[in-house]
């Protein structure tokens, strides 16, 4: 029971590591573009999708081959770069601009550079969790005024049938989960269920084998579906609970936000607003944020019976089904909703 207990608090623990993540967008969008940072000229052209679907398939693909390759060391070069690139347009807007030189938020860009140091020097948990909220928020955003709503729902569609198919069909996600988990950088974020747990001292879990890296890449946290030795699930002796600490996918929470971030940026003037945290938030990106919780909720329900799921299809739909509840009850119509108007 007091193991339960604890999974429960760790799940609390992942819902607000979501929701620092969606309000940190949602702050985010107005002033990335009044910095400019919007990175399209025509956010509601729907072939932006196709670019970036095709980057994420591109860099899959380099992350297995460095993974076949034994060269694992660069993925976590990569992502720290990327942790540093992503937290510097965060700081950069945040940070008050005291100090410049040649243009750029010195205070702003030593707090990047402090971000990629603490993942390189002491990648433990909760340096992870905090650099993936500055991650994800930041990457959420930036997305959030570059995809217009139809674009952005057709990302979060094409990603959901993906996740679902890399993780029951191909299974490749399998394979690099299991390279990126001894790597300790922020694709994955981590939730203890003690407080004496430290992840940098933690035995890497087994994503192989349906374990806990299954759900650490593609779908929340990790499960106890398969014994060690490859067992069926449902032996007796498996309690899903018996675990150090849940996992969960950064993406699992950037994916979903990306709708709700565009769905605050692009709302129509006609859509109410809700007063929130010093925010103002139209009620369809309200119900976007909903829509996710509850698709979450479900997730790690299934999660913690001990059933492995892929994240995206459950939270993407709720997100998105969330969304067009939303926009319905505020009077859009669902072509205007859809993003479909211009279009037709």
């Amino acid at each position: 029971m007091e193991q339960r207990t604890r999974a429960l608090v760790a799940s609390a623990f992942i819902g607000l590591i979501f929701l620092l993540v969606q309000l940190g967008a949602l702050a985010l969008v107005q002033p990335f573009e009044a910095a400019g940072y919007q990175a399209v000229e025509d956010p509601s052209d729907p072939t932006n999708t196709v670019v970036y679907v095709a980057a994420i398939l591109v860099a899959t693909g380099l992350m297995l081959l460095a993974i076949k390759l034994d060269v694992d060391q660069l993925i976590r070069a990569f992502v720290v770069f990327a942790g540093v690139y992503l937290s510097w347009y965060v700081f950069s807007v945040v940070v008050p601009s005291v100090v410049t030189y040649a243009g750029f938020n010195v205070l702003g860009v030593a707090a990047a550079l402090a971000l990629g140091a603490a993942l390189l020097l002491y990648p433990e948990w909760y340096v992870i969790d905090a650099s993936g909220v500055v991650m994800g928020a930041g990457a959420a955003g930036l997305f959030g005024i570059s995809f217009g709503l139809l674009p952005a729902i057709l990302l979060l569609a094409v990603l959901a049938i993906y996740d679902a198919i890399s993780v029951y069909g191909t299974e490749h996600m399998l394979t690099l989960a299991s390279g990126v988990m001894d790597l300790k950088v922020p694709v994955v974020l981590v939730v203890p269920l003690t407080l004496s747990y430290s992840f940098l001292s933690a035995e890497t879990p087994d994503p192989t084998g349906e374990v806990e890296g299954e759900a650490a890449a593609n779908g929340g946290a990790p499960d106890e579906a398969e014994t060690e030795d490859g067992g069926d699930e449902g032996d007796p002796e498996d309690d899903p609970m018996d675990r150090d600490a849940l996992f969960i996918g950064l993406g699992d929470a950037v994916i979903p936000t990306v709708l709700v971030a565009s769905a605050a940026f692009f709302a129509p003037a006609s859509v109410p607003t809700v007063g929130a945290l010093g925010l103002v938030i139209p009620v369809t990106a309200l119900g976007a944020m909903i829509g996710t919780f509850l698709g979450l909720a479900l997730l790690l329900r299934m999660v913690l019976e001990g059933r492995a799921h892929a994240g995206l299809p459950l939270l993407n739909g709720g997100v998105i089904g969330g969304y067009l509840v939303a926009a319905l009850v505020s009077g859009l119509p669902l072509l205007e909703a859809l993003g479909l108007a211009g279009f037709i």
